[in-house]
């Protein structure tokens, strides 16, 4: 579609794949769908993975390393690592007939929120406020995931973990419109303020 014969800025398709992960999460964190609808999670997950991917891949090669190692990240590790991990959980929650021990999610998710906060300056001294905004959200939401996934932090905290994820969500979806609108106008439409640093 750009006729350009260069690579387009598949940013937005990646924050909308991001926006559906906020969501679902939100949904299953703050008990607005039970938990039986986590093998319907892994599927939307799983389609997240390939919007991801692609949009790391094409961001890397275009040079943003930012971007296209953090689509990278969240492709593999929130998007198919955490699907695979749903359907083992719904469909295999024994090994030798004793339940998982799904502890190791709290240390996985260790790594991952404190890659991601030691990448939030990078984000607000190079991208929108809002996108920096959005990333700040997540980092709070991924704390206390971690925290709950790990035994270290009671579960009642899971419905903030969603609510944050949920508003993270919003503003992905308006920075994917941002994107669009701007780009395809010229001009400003949706406004984006500039970084945060």
């Amino acid at each position: 579609m750009s006729g350009n014969g260069g690579w387009a800025n598949p940013a937005p398709a990646g924050l909308v794949a991001l926006a559906i992960a906020c969501f679902t999460f939100y949904c299953i964190l703050t008990g607005k769908v039970g938990h039986t609808a986590i093998p319907l999670l892994a599927c939307w997950l799983l389609g997240g993975f390939v919007v991801q991917f692609t949009v790391a891949i094409i961001e890397l090669k275009e040079g943003a390393l930012l971007g296209g190692n953090v689509f990278l990240f969240f492709s593999g590790f929130f998007m198919l690592a955490g699907a695979a991990e749903f359907i083992v959980k719904a469909y295999f929650g024994t090994v030798h007939g004793a339940p998982i021990d799904t502890h190791i999610d709290g240390y996985a998710w260790i790594v991952l929120v404190t890659s991601l906060i030691l990448w939030t300056p990078a984000y607000m001294k190079t991208g929108p406020a809002l996108l920096s905004i959005a990333v700040i959200l997540l980092d709070f939401a991924c704390v206390i995931v971690a925290g709950t996934d790990g035994g270290w932090m009671a579960k009642t905290w899971s419905p903030m973990a969603g609510n944050l994820l949920g508003a993270a969500g919003c503003l992905a979806i308006y920075i994917a419109a941002a994107i669009q609108l701007n780009t395809a106008f010229g001009r400003t439409i949706l406004p984006m303020p500039g970084p945060i640093l």
